[in-house]
């Protein structure tokens, strides 16, 4: 017995809808995505705007130290837009030059074993605190007096504006976002799995006895469409089986009330009688009654294996061997049947059911022949392959050409005139064509130009 392993207990929280996980699934997927782009979209912001101090600031550092390498401070004019300040330094400290903002402030730093070139920095200027900072670009330039330091900052209260206003905004619209798509893609998801319920819910209340009903088919053209379709064939099949079924019951209830009748009224009839010479032919009747029971509970029998798809060992075999045996052990036959077999064709199959079929077949042209019967084997080829083609012929009335599918069902006599006795129960082609189905063959009934044509056909395993 096949054991289920407990469903772990931390997955337990993990809802258990379709329509719950594909919720969460989409909310956590934007969710991710727009807090990625967030970052992203902040960093870029920042990195602009940082980009635009620096270039302001390195411009009027660089102009700055153009006067002074010429040794013309004084005609340095006050910061561009976008500069907040600008002081130059000597190498011994002292401020040479400042803007009006920074008059009387310290110097930022000395030049010390500074190395002429440009360097930027973040930093807060103390005379200029306003809560911001400042991006500083610094150019050390060789004077006529010497080294000295250029500084010239470029506030970063545009950068900071940005950041808070655009994570403020994001903080606030990120969530509702969020909801948003999660509220559509639960609205959205319901809509769409609302035909897979009502079809779960249909198919739910079909029971045995109404395989009728039909489950309703979205006009959507989609997956759900096609699910409704393909569950409505197989409502079909189930139906034309439980149709099938019932009839098989039935009928094979009326070929068993038959000989039951007759062998309980000769039971009867024997057990009334008190002469011993009538026993014989009474137990006789009898005898041929079981008889026929016992064929007909063998074919429904090997009906309901087939039906139930039971695996049977398949091999290897020579066809035209199994079929001159099985025509040879009937030499004693009321027909003559005379064979035009192949060599070497070969099939795989099992052996006793390939027979049945030979057999069955055989039983059916001899029961209406009037005096001929033959058999050709022969293996032909085609666009799936070589087949094994087994034709039976006889030279009796033949089959109607409106009957020749229906002489394959169950319990069908296209004769009702004849006895049952003569005419058999009916099953003999129906088992010789699920046979061959089962080894993927088939079994047709074809126009002859006297008496009936049946023709097996078999996938060949070749020649050895």
């Amino acid at each position: 017995m096949r054991r289920t392993l407990p469903r772990p207990a931390g997955r337990r929280w993990w809802p258990t809808t379709v329509r719950a996980r594909a919720t969460i699934g989409a909310t956590a997927v934007v969710a991710a995505a727009l807090a990625l782009a967030s970052f992203v979209l902040v960093g870029l912001l920042e990195r602009n705007l940082l980009r635009n101090a620096e270039d302001d600031a390195r411009r009027q550092a660089e102009s700055v130290a153009g006067f002074a390498a010429v040794g013309n401070l004084g005609r340095v004019r006050p910061p561009a837009p976008g500069v907040d300040f600008f002081q130059v330094v000597s190498a011994d400290g002292r401020v040479l030059l400042s803007s009006a903002n920074m008059r009387g402030a310290p110097a930022l730093a000395t030049a010390g074993a500074v190395r002429p070139g440009t360097r930027l920095r973040t930093r807060n200027v103390s005379p200029l605190a306003d809560g911001h900072r400042q991006r500083v670009a610094q150019v050390v330039v060789d004077t006529p007096d010497g080294l000295v330091m250029v500084y010239a900052g470029a506030s970063l209260r545009d950068v900071d504006a940005a950041d808070d206003t655009t994570t403020a905004a994001l903080a606030f619209g990120l969530p509702l976002l969020v909801a948003t798509v999660a509220l559509v893609t639960w609205r959205v998801t319901g809509r769409a799995l609302r035909p897979v319920e009502e079809i779960r819910a249909e198919v739910a209340a079909i029971s045995d006895r109404d395989l009728h009903r039909r489950v309703p088919v979205p006009d959507t053209r989609d997956e759900v469409a096609r699910l409704a379709e393909t569950m409505n064939a197989t409502l079909d099949r189930l139906e034309a089986s439980g149709v099938r079924q019932r009839r098989v019951i039935a009928d094979a209830s009326h070929e068993l009330r038959s000989p039951i009748t007759v062998l309980r009224t000769q039971l009867e009839v024997a057990l009334a009688v008190r002469d011993p010479e009538l026993w014989p032919e009474l137990i006789g009747g009898a005898l041929q009654d079981v008889e026929r029971l016992q064929r007909l509970a063998a074919d429904l029998l090997l009906l309901a294996r087939i039906d139930a798809a039971q695996p049977v060992p398949a091999v290897p075999l020579d066809l035209t061997v199994l079929v001159r045996d099985t025509v040879a052990a009937r030499a004693g036959d009321r027909v003559r049947v005379r064979a035009d077999l192949a060599p070497g064709v070969r099939v795989t199959g099992h052996e006793l059911w390939l027979a049945r079929i030979v057999t069955n077949l055989l039983d059916n042209a001899q029961r209406f022949a009037d005096g001929r019967v033959d058999v050709v084997l022969r293996a032909a080829g085609g666009p799936r392959g070589r087949t094994a083609v087994l034709a039976v012929v006889d030279d009796g009335p033949g089959i109607p050409a409106g009957e020749r599918e229906r002489v394959f069902e169950r319990f069908t006599r296209l004769d009702d005139a004849r006895s049952r006795d003569e005419g058999g129960a009916g099953l003999g082609l129906a088992i010789a064509r699920d046979l061959a189905a089962h080894h993927g063959g088939s079994v047709t009934a074809e126009p002859a130009v006297r008496g009936a044509r049946l023709v097996v056909r078999l996938p060949s395993a070749g020649t050895p």
